[in-house]
């Protein structure tokens, strides 16, 4: 079985006590201040922005983890900061393009390894529509930025499995025609 990353969370975070121990399989609790502390997953959001050739946009990983493979925009919600702002903010940081509409799609869990750490995180992922397609600028950790045609997606390129795992949901729902509801 998996280690929980509360493993590596040797000191209470409020007073600073070594009495930091299991409390359950998700918390910490401090046997000097009794502040607990729960491990909850980080929020991300995702972006999938479609061109009118019914192509999606994908970006090329700079950075670890899984440098060099294809991604799609997105990263962390900031503090202060709804979803749909963090997906916009995101989009903006790695491609140049402003969202004017972004809708929620689903959502999906992942495991995004940083600085060697498992962080969980909370994957939502969000249809967006943008001002100007044809204006993209790689930025931020995106070593490139192109459209590829839905159909032609292809999940095994997509180095994140909550992506990998989207790609597959986001192709199923273009084929029956979920999407065209949900969009809507």
């Amino acid at each position: 079985m998996k280690q929980h990353p509360l493993h590596l969370f040797k000191h209470c975070p409020k007073c600073g006590s070594t009495r930091f121990v299991e409390n359950d399989f998700k918390s910490k609790r401090c046997e000097d201040c009794s502040f607990i502390y729960y491990f909850n997953p980080l929020a991300a959001t995702v972006a999938i922005i479609i061109n009118d050739q019914n192509e999606i946009l994908v970006a090329t990983r700079s950075k670890e983890p899984a440098k060099g493979t294809l991604d799609l925009p997105g990263g962390f919600c900031d503090s202060y900061e709804t979803a749909e702002e963090g997906v916009a903010r995101e989009v903006f940081e790695e491609t140049g393009l402003k969202v004017t509409e972004s809708k929620y799609m689903f959502t999906i869990p992942n495991i995004y390894i940083y600085s060697g750490m498992e962080l969980h995180t909370m994957d939502l992922f969000f249809l967006c529509k943008v001002e100007n397609s044809n204006t993209l600028v790689a930025d931020d950790d995106v070593a490139e930025l192109r459209w590829i045609k839905i159909e032609d997606l292809d999940s095994e390129a997509f180095g994140l499995q909550s992506i990998r795992n989207s790609i597959d949901k986001f192709k199923n729902m273009f084929v029956t025609g979920a999407l065209v509801q949900q969009n809507k």
